[in-house]
């Protein structure tokens, strides 16, 4: 052990020269740090101790000579590089919120009582050191150093590091404040990163004690830090002032600072908002923050924060970012590499995720204009870029879910019907139409070319075309087409029996085509066409056998047709221009696996539209039953629909249920069960009115042209023929903490793939996730 009084050997740890956080990370292995821990505890306490201790002095003296910033950035770097060994080791996990007695004090233990935890003084220090005039802010003095400002008399509002959401001012861009800003919250996200050495656990309300203390009014820096970090992500503009090939000639300073600051600020912001809800005016409890009173804030001031912006100019500066920043991989020029690609979508994804669900306002702003497009766009070319690829599917989980808790405003299916015009090479067919287009397309390319994987997200996808379709006006041949061959691929005997829910989908389908037909008839001849050519897929579902032979025989089927659903006679033309088809992940890459996602049933709850275009939520007896009405099967419930839980997982959930009942088998009565509440009716009626005047129209004619049929079908109409209509019933996300742990594992899982250099969690042993080659 080394005496914590013992200056000229502590010193020697950051009083060197200039070094980089790589130098540490290189001059200090993993292997001595564990040895230390194990071997002489006490050393390494007194070195946290007094690496904190450092931090706070130049946080109290406000760092004005080179020689303790030097200081304060090697204590920094030497923290990130230690403190994932401290987490990993469950005796040391609570070490930084014990005080530690006497040290470094004078051996004096007067102050014992009130003395703060070390991860407060910590945290607190390095949140006075981001406000720091001349080391991460711009002085507003003058003068020479005599008169410099004292750093606890200053107000960090007046210091905020760009302009944007409350603050109008943009500072004079300074790369050395911006590297010392990224290394102080590299060192905060490695302290917050111990919710990586817990493993998921159900209870989503076991809070991050840093993460709790930082957003606490203990922290004076919070509202000038929360609006910082936000107005520098949603203010950067990687093109380089709009000069092609800017960012060859000059190093950015400013990206490494915005990667860091949209992590700080999306862990800051894992909070379950299914557990805080308010009793709302009605009764029911939503976490809206729509309603006229307020409820009070959560604890977490960042939260609280976002919640609370509403100013619209506010709106349109983090709107107008956000979608800046997910279009830059589509930005394609005339010069290949002329903008600089960045990499944090993801980030930017959960961020996005984090302001619809916290501030509902913000996201009636965002469904108010067509601006939605602007994100709806590069999460669709995202969505259809990663489908073959095993090592993004969180990434698919995460655009998915942002476009099902969209699809549950009505104003999302409206601004769908903009025609697309905007060409983004996508490895797509070739179609004319609008964004629903687009959106039917590329889904129908996930489900027919993704892989295994997202077998499970299968439900959500067709879920929100559901949701859309009531406001679909017109939709293209081509994506009509593309519903049509999902239909017939889902109502094959083999794979309606193999598997106890999968005539949902088929459920989902016709819901789709009977909001169309009932709600959009005069736009749709195109579908309506479709249909009509198909119509022997509606006649073989009307006609389905149920008796046990026919059960067996269509299951037998299954064997000789391995893939899962064939690509045949879907007609897809060729792709368009510039795309280049979806890649599989290369060997070797590494992933993080995810916890399951909640089914479609616990995600989401279903409203009805009434006449006037209001929704009210359905009792909750009625949402008990899955989309046909009937109960839910036994196993369904609890089957999670992310195929990325772990094996032992997986085959414990096999046992469980083999045991309670046997493998599932379909028998007549479960088939029964179902095929009578097929939704036919309208189809039907449809059928038995058109298909005569369409093969009389071809006969007479001698047609086989399909503009003529088209154009009969234009001016026909079905009032008075058709059942009454339906009502329309929207399933909308609700929050709940499945997803809440899931996406908290999510964002874990690409914090740590994503931060390489340093490796700051390589090689240490994390419990949220298992780290897995592809």
């Amino acid at each position: 052990p080394v005496e914590a009084t013992d200056d000229a050997f502590w010193d020697q740890f950051w009083v060197d020269t200039a070094t980089s956080v790589q130098d540490v990370f290189a001059l200090v292995p993993a292997a001595e740090i564990r040895a230390v821990r194990e071997e002489s505890p006490s050393n390494l306490a007194t070195l946290c101790y007094k690496a904190v201790e450092k931090l706070v002095q130049g946080a109290e003296s406000g760092c004005h000579t080179e020689k303790e910033r030097q200081i304060v950035l090697n204590c920094c770097r030497l923290l990130t590089r230690i403190l994932p060994y401290i987490f990993e080791d469950p005796d040391w996990r609570g070490f930084f919120w014990s005080t530690v007695p006497g040290a470094g004090r004078g051996g004096g233990d007067e102050d014992d009582e009130n003395a703060r935890p070390l991860a407060e003084s910590l945290l607190l220090a390095v949140t006075d050191l981001l406000f720091c005039p001349d080391f991460t802010v711009q002085s507003h003095r003058r003068s020479t150093v005599d008169t410099a400002e004292d750093i606890h008399s200053i107000d960090s509002c007046e210091y905020i590091w760009e302009a944007g959401v409350g603050f109008a001012h943009s500072p004079q861009p300074n790369y050395i404040h911006d590297l010392n800003r990224t290394e102080l919250l590299k060192l905060l996200l490695t302290c917050f990163s111990e919710a990586m050495y817990l493993p998921p656990s159900s209870d989503s309300s076991n809070t991050n004690p840093w993460v709790q203390f930082f957003c606490s009014t203990e922290n004076r820096h919070a509202l000038p830090l929360f609006t910082s970090l936000l107005n520098v992500v949603c203010a950067y503009d990687p093109v380089g002032y709009g000069i092609p090939y800017n960012h060859l000639l000059f190093a950015d300073y400013r990206e490494p600072l915005v990667e860091e600051a949209a992590q700080v600020l999306i862990v800051t912001l894992d909070y379950d908002s299914s557990t805080s809800s308010s009793p709302t005016v009605d009764g029911t409890t939503t976490g809206t923050a729509m309603d006229d009173v307020d409820p009070p804030g959560p604890d977490n001031l960042f939260v609280n924060y976002l919640s609370r912006i509403h100013r619209e100019e506010d709106f349109q500066f983090i709107l107008k970012g956000v979608a800046r920043l997910l279009s830059n991989p589509l930005v394609q020029t005339y010069l290949p590499n002329s903008a600089k690609k960045i990499q944090f979508h993801q980030e930017l994804l959960v961020l996005f995720w984090k302001l619809c669900d916290f501030n509902k306002k913000f996201l009636f702003f965002v469904l108010k204009s067509s601006d939605v497009l602007d994100i709806l766009v590069p999460i669709l070319y995202f969505l259809n870029d990663a489908r073959a690829d095993q090592s993004r599917v969180g990434l698919m989980h995460i655009g998915v879910f942002i476009l099902l808790l969209l699809s549950g405003e009505r104003n999302f299916g409206v601004r769908l019907n903009k025609p697309y015009s905007v060409r983004v090479p996508m490895d797509i067919p070739v179609f004319t139409g609008t964004h629903a287009d687009l959106l039917i397309i590329v889904f129908h390319k996930i489900i027919t070319s993704g892989h295994q994987r997202l077998q499970p997200l299968f439900d959500c996808l067709l879920t929100i075309v559901v949701n859309v379709s009531p406001y679909l006006k017109s939709l293209s041949m081509v994506a009509a087409n593309k519903l049509l061959h999902l239909l017939e691929a889902f109502s094959t005997t083999w794979f309606l029996f193999s598997a106890v829910q999968n005539h949902h989908l088929v459920f989902f389908l016709l819901e789709v085509f009977n909001n169309i037909i009932q709600y959009q008839f005069d736009g749709n001849s195109n579908l309506v066409y479709a249909v009509i050519r198909k119509r022997n897929v509606f006649h073989q579902l009307a006609n389905l056998p149920t008796d046990s032979q026919s059960i067996q025989k269509g299951l037998q089927r299954k064997k000789k047709t391995p893939e899962p659903i064939s690509r045949t006679n879907s007609q897809d033309g060729a792709s368009m221009e510039g795309s280049r088809p979806a890649a599989p992940a290369e060997p070797g890459t590494l992933k993080t696996s995810l916890v399951a996602t909640p089914g479609i049933d616990k995600l989401t709850e279903k409203s009805q539209v009434s006449e006037d275009g209001t929704m009210r939520s359905l009792e909750p007896e009625a949402s008990q039953l899955s989309p046909e009405g009937n109960p839910p099967a036994p196993l369904s419930d609890g089957e999670p629909w992310s195929g990325e839980a772990s094996h032992s997982q997986r085959d414990r959930r096999r046992l469980s249920s083999a045991s309670s009942s046997g493998p599932w088998t379909p028998t007549p009565d479960w088939v029964m069960s179902w095929k009578s509440k097929l939704p036919l009716q309208t189809i039907m009626r449809l059928l038995q009115v058109l298909v005569p005047q369409v093969e009389k129209i071809c006969i007479d004619k001698g047609l086989t042209d399909e503009s003529e049929i088209l154009k009969f079908l234009q001016h026909g109409t079905l009032v008075g023929l058709l059942p009454v209509p339906h009502p329309i019933l929207i399933r909308k996300y609700q929050a709940n903490s499945g997803t809440a742990m899931w996406f908290r594992t999510y964002m874990w899982g690409v914090i740590y793939l994503r931060n390489v250099d340093p490796p700051i969690w390589y090689d240490t042993d994390v419990k949220l996730f298992e780290i897995q080659r592809v």
